[in-house]
Parts: structure tokens; C-alpha cells; sequence
């Protein structure tokens, strides 16, 4: 998943960032009102991590324009203001979560999980399908063929990306965009290599190309 962090502390941003790029996360972190409009503007993103007291534009100015556009991406509000009406005003300003600064990084990842399944309309937390399936909390892959796999935090991610959508397409370019982050270099035949390793690990079935699109994991029938 590709997350969006809106976040003007240094030491708050680098744990956040820290945390959730060790949960194999791709995060790119902003640290103004402005800066966040622009970036999803030009980037798909899964879900967005909000600061309220940002420079610029404040962060309940950057969740209306966000919803006023029409946008439905998953937002979770982080922030100091605690009081009740403050709280309020996110949830109904269209804010899928609020959580209050200072808090552990195994509520926040607890929350996100709750708020992409909402998102997806899943109950269960595990993603997948009859044939293979992938443990968010314990990022371990099962497969029909081989049983329970341990994987690099790349193939989890391309692997996660595939299984979010079972039965749609995605290209070269749709799977770089949620496995590198702002800067990193992609190295050419990377994705293929991935795929690859993926097939050897989970069975060759697993992961289907369809030739000039891009890969898939059926759905169940």
C-alpha cells in the first residue's frame, strides 16, 4: 500500500515513516497543507494520514477540499487536539478515523488495517483467495501448493497489491507505483524479478500475465 503523510513534526514524522516502511509500507511524507493537495493531485494513494495543525492550509482546510472534490480515499486524522468538538468535526468532515498524539504504532497500524477493510468491504483481515492468500499482521503467504511462505518486503507489497484487486489487471507501471516511494531508483526487469520470485515461493499458478497488459490473480469463481 502507498500512504500519504501529512506531517509538519520532524520527530513525529521520521517515527511514522520509520514504522510503517518497516511494515512494508511505500510512504511519501509532506509537511504543509498545500504540499498534500498537490501530491494527491498527481499520485495515487491508498490512504492519508493527516496532521490538523499544519503551516498553510490546516489540515481540516486539506480534508474538506479532499472531500468537496469528490475523493473518497481513506483519511485518518493524527493529531494533538483531543477535545471532543474537535474530534467531532473531523468524523464529520468526512475523516475515517481520529486518533489522538501521543499513541503507540500498533494502535495506529490496528486502525489502518480496520479502516482499509472498511474500505474494501472485508470483515476478514486476511486478503486473498481460494488459492492464495496473504496475513497483513504477520505478512506470511499461504498458497494451495506450498503451505505457508515468509516473504521480502517487496514481494509483499506487489503481492498485497495483487490481492487487494483479484481478477484486475495491473501494469508494470501500477505495480512500481506502490512498491518504490519519491526517489528511489527502479531497477529495470525489477517487477518481472519480483513476479518471479513470487511464482517459485507460491506456486507458478499464482500470478498470471496477460501479455502487453500486465499481471493479475484470478477470483474466485
Amino acid at each position: 500500500m502507498r500512504f500519504l503523510l501529512v506531517e509538519d513534526d520532524p520527530m513525529i514524522g521520521e517515527a511514522v515513516l520509520d514504522s510503517l516502511t518497516k511494515s512494508a509500507c511505500v510512504v511519501d511524507w509532506v509537511k504543509d497543507g498545500g504540499s498534500a493537495l498537490t501530491s494527491l493531485a498527481a499520485q495515487h494513494y491508498d490512504l492519508v494520514l493527516l496532521d490538523l495543525g499544519l503551516p498553510g492550509k490546516d489540515g481540516m482546510t486539506v480534508l474538506q477540499q479532499i472531500r468537496s472534490g469528490g475523493s473518497d480515499i481513506p483519511v485518518i486524522i493524527l493529531t494533538a487536539r483531543d477535545a471532543v468538538e474537535h474530534k467531532i468535526a473531523g468524523l464529520n468532515q468526512g475523516a475515517d478515523d481520529y486518533i489522538v498524539k501521543p499513541f503507540q504504532f500498533a494502535e495506529l497500524w490496528a486502525r489502518i488495517q480496520a479502516v482499509m477493510r472498511r474500505k474494501s468491504g472485508r470483515a476478514n483481515p486476511i486478503l486473498g483467495t481460494s488459492k492464495v492468500s496473504l496475513n497483513p499482521v504477520t505478512k506470511e503467504a499461504r498458497s494451495e501448493e506450498a503451505g505457508p511462505i515468509v516473504l521480502s518486503p517487496r514481494e509483499y507489497m506487489l503481492l498485497e497489491a495483487l490481492l487487494l484487486r483479484p481478477g484486475a489487471i495491473l501494469s508494470r507501471s501500477d505495480l512500481e507505483d506502490r512498491i518504490y516511494g519519491w526517489g528511489e531508483e527502479v531497477e529495470s526487469k525489477a517487477i518481472e524479478f519480483l513476479i518471479h520470485s513470487l511464482r517459485k515461493k507460491l506456486g507458478f499458478d499464482t500470478i498470471k500475465n496477460v501479455r502487453g497488459m500486465g499481471w493479475m490473480v484470478s477470483k474466485d469463481d
